[in-house]
């Protein structure tokens, strides 16, 4: 292999050929920041262009180093022109550019590599479906105009997106990486994309974190989000992100993690502009829905159906409405508030299961009972089941009382005309058992008025030659409650009397089953 480059290589390329070979960094750059920025409108010349076809010859079949050091490609400042074509090969060399424009594709598809990074780089369109690398693969504050594909790519260690701008390919996708596998932590955070993000069925080893991401949906394609069958080893943060950790951070890799700003510093929230999808997720520390706005429309929804994570913290926001589904989904804390729902919206409870609520702000019984009833035009009785078994494991036993009671109410809309009249005797009477003291009250009165009927219309004996002593008040009370002998059976009711006695009857049997009813039914709960 010579030392020297090919003479029909230009002085830049010839220069880059040298610092390959010495694992030096290659800077192209002028110095004028409007001059060097590779998304300005300032034109490149021969100086700083290097052709993609040189770039490869380097990757793939480059010269040995410089005996103690360390063969590497390091770019800056460079204009790249024509396809860097790395499909299906093996990149054995460390690859760092920056502040590079290329004005054809990337393909680097079903490749394999060490560590790949392209930061603050003008990228028309990056191909890396299948690709493998055995370190990071970094795009941070690229700008990629026709998106990203790395479906079933292999990423050794971290993927980094942060502060990228991904536009659309052809199917309104702008981040295709279905299937891909990311053996540590996937950093998205004030990602820019205009068109889907498809993560379906992606593995990520870490966390996966998209804070201060703004997700638009492209026309045609009504998904900003697509994780369906997602699993994340750790947390997924669809989030805020402080804006003082990332203005004034240039750090090259765009993590943006410097000093801590303060608790009230400005943020920036995670925003959907279309459909979020994450259904049949694993998430096995966390799923933190926080600080997060979700523009929905023409019947969009975020969707976590059968989602399964220790914790789900859902406190959103839902400018336009919306609706949120959880179906059969299984958390262990729920985290959230009373305006984290859609208001108007609806929310798909069905078989939904959680552990304990921990809201983030305080969150009345009644007003969870209107979290469940926005759920479904249907009634669905385990849903209030569940919300009573958390309150009670949580000791409020007075608020799992309160949704318990709220549930037989809401189920008497489904009963037939009779079951309902009866339903509302027992709601009136004593709130399906879980208002005793309404039962008393009615007894009370029902016992005054019949004292003061019989205090005024005395009875007649029921044998003529017996006269036992006339109470009023102890004969309307054993009216009441035929089942006990106050010493006052002797008598014999007639016309209105009798109409009044079998009255006070009935009264003392419908308060006496109801409330017998909902004795049991406490029982049985408590």
């Amino acid at each position: 292999m010579t030392d020297r480059a090919p003479d029909d290589w230009t002085a830049a390329e010839q220069a880059l050929w040298q610092a390959f070979r010495l694992g030096r960094i290659h800077d192209l750059r002028s110095g004028e920041a409007a001059e060097d920025d590779p998304f300005g409108e300032a034109v490149w010349g021969p100086e700083r262009t290097v052709r993609a076809r040189v770039l490869a010859r380097l990757l793939l079949d480059g010269p040995a180093a410089v005996p103690g050091r360390v063969a590497s490609l390091k770019l800056t400042g460079a204009l790249v022109t024509g396809p860097l074509d790395l499909a299906g090969g093996t990149i054995g060399h460390y690859v760092e550019l920056h502040d590079c424009r290329f004005d054809q594709k990337v393909l680097i598809s079903e490749a394999e590599a060490g560590t790949l990074r392209f930061i603050n780089c003008l990228i028309p369109r990056l191909e890396a479906s299948r690709l493998a690398t055995s370190g990071d693969l970094h795009l941070a504050r690229c700008r990629i105009r026709q998106g990203v594909r790395l479906t079933d790519a292999r990423i050794g260690t971290d993927l980094l997106i942060n502060q990228a701008v991904l536009g659309g390919d052809r199917f309104g996708r702008a981040l295709s990486a279905d299937g891909i596998a990311v053996s540590q932590d996937c950093e998205a955070d004030r990602l820019a994309t205009h068109g889907e993000v498809s993560l379906r069925t992606a593995r990520i080893g870490g966390r996966l974190s998209l804070r201060g991401a703004q997700l638009r949906a492209a026309p045609g394609n009504r998904n900003a989000l697509n994780a369906v069958r997602l699993t994340v080893g750790h947390t997924l943060y669809l989030s805020g992100s402080a804006d003082g950790g990332w203005y004034g951070s240039q750090t090259y890799y765009g993590s943006g993690y410097g000093e801590v700003p303060p608790p009230d510093a400005p943020s920036t929230p995670f925003r959907a502009f279309g459909q979020v999808r994450l259904s049949d997720g694993r998430f096995e520390n966390a799923c933190l829905l926080s600080d997060a706005e979700f523009h929905l429309v023409d019947g969009d929804e975020v969707t976590l159906r059968r989602i399964q994570t220790p914790e789900l913290r859902f406190t959103c926001r839902f400018p336009e409405g919306g609706a949120v589904s959880l179906s059969r989904a299984r958390i262990g804390n729920l985290v959230d508030a009373p305006g984290s729902w859609p208001q108007g919206g609806s929310v798909g409870l069905t078989g939904f299961t959680y552990e304990c609520l921990r809201p983030a702000v305080p969150f009345p019984v009644r007003q969870r009972i209107g979290w469940l009833e926005r759920s479904s035009v249907e009634f669905q009785p385990e849903s209030y089941e569940q919300l009573a078994a958390a309150l009670r494991r949580d000791g409020a036993d007075d608020d799992a009382r309160e949704v318990l009671y709220a549930k037989q109410r809401r189920r008497r809309q489904t009963l037939p005309l009779p079951a309902r009249i009866w339903g509302r005797i027992q709601d009136a009477t004593v709130g399906y058992g879980f208002r005793p003291g309404r039962a008393a009250l009615w007894l009370l009165l029902a016992w005054a008025l019949g004292s003061l009927y019989f205090a005024t219309h005395a009875l007649q004996p029921l044998k003529a030659d017996e006269r036992p002593h006339w109470n009023p008040v102890l004969y309307a009370l054993g009216q009441l409650l035929p089942i006990v002998d106050l010493g006052q059976t002797g008598w014999n009711p007639g016309g209105t009397a009798q109409w009044v006695s079998s009255g006070l009857v009935v009264v003392g049997w419908v308060l006496a089953t109801t409330v017998a009813a909902g004795a049991s039914r406490m029982l049985q709960r408590g």
